[in-house]
């Protein structure tokens, strides 16, 4: 799986309930395993305890869980380097590298600051792109 599938299936389905497809740009449109009510395909629950506002997981409640039990504070509301740490994936400048290629990244990686901000927008999208709830604040 990519990291970019990862980082939409450890939130969107942090119980193990479906596996999400991250979309990429210029791929077929995909939908994840979750059907529009909720439940998992297979008649499988995705996991009670997996917050869903309208049919969708709730991003933000999902992090912040996460970030409560975290024992660090990690602002992923605007880090990706933190939104990474919080699902427990490598958050180094090579693996950032690695997910801006995934994401068809096409500005200079080795200005890292920049590359972080449009990463986190990119990882944002994808989220709600792919059955997340997601905060007005974060979205473009």
């Amino acid at each position: 799986m990519s990291l970019l599938g990862t980082i939409v299936s450890k939130i969107l389905h942090p119980f193990g309930g479906g596996e999400a497809q991250a979309q990429t740009p210029g791929e077929a449109t995909k939908t994840d395993t979750t059907s529009a009510g909720g439940g998992a395909s297979g008649g499988a629950s995705s996991g009670g305890d997996v917050p869903k506002v309208d049919g969708k997981v709730d991003v933000e409640a999902v992090l912040n869980d996460l970030a409560s039990k975290a024992g660090q504070p990690l602002n992923w509301r605007t880090s990706i380097v933190d939104l990474m740490k919080l699902l427990h994936l490598d958050s180094s400048l090579s693996a950032r590298k690695e997910l801006a290629k995934e994401l068809n990244y096409t500005g200079d990686t080795e200005d890292s600051a920049t590359m972080n901000v449009w990463l986190h927008k990119q990882v944002i999208k994808k989220l709600e792109e792919n059955g997340g709830k997601v905060p007005d604040d974060l979205k473009d």
